[in-house]
């Protein structure tokens, strides 16, 4: 199973909704790849930022992920990938 750019972003919201205890609307989310720090996200929740780094966003896909399609998986199932977008293969 393989997800994209839009449903990595969309977990990442919601996880941070969640942790924030905010609306999924209230969150924004850039995601972004970087030589020296990987894959990580910029979000921004009432007007403060915070980087998340690829564990989190691997978090964020597990809990996504049984969420929505009732599949639990575990990060050593989940492989980030990069082309002209960031998508993430699940091992199901």
């Amino acid at each position: 199973m393989r997800i994209y750019m839009d449903e990595i972003i969309n977990a990442v919201c919601l996880h941070m909704a969640d942790r924030k205890r905010v609306a999924p609307t209230d969150v924004e989310v850039q995601l972004a790849w970087d030589e020296e720090y990987g894959y990580t996200a910029e979000v921004w929740v009432q007007g403060r930022s915070q980087y998340l780094v690829e564990a989190n966003l691997l978090e964020a896909i597990e809990q996504y992920v049984f969420r929505q399609y009732g599949n639990r998986v575990f990060r050593s199932q989940i492989t980030l990938g990069l082309d002209e977008e960031i998508w993430a293969d699940i091992q199901i």
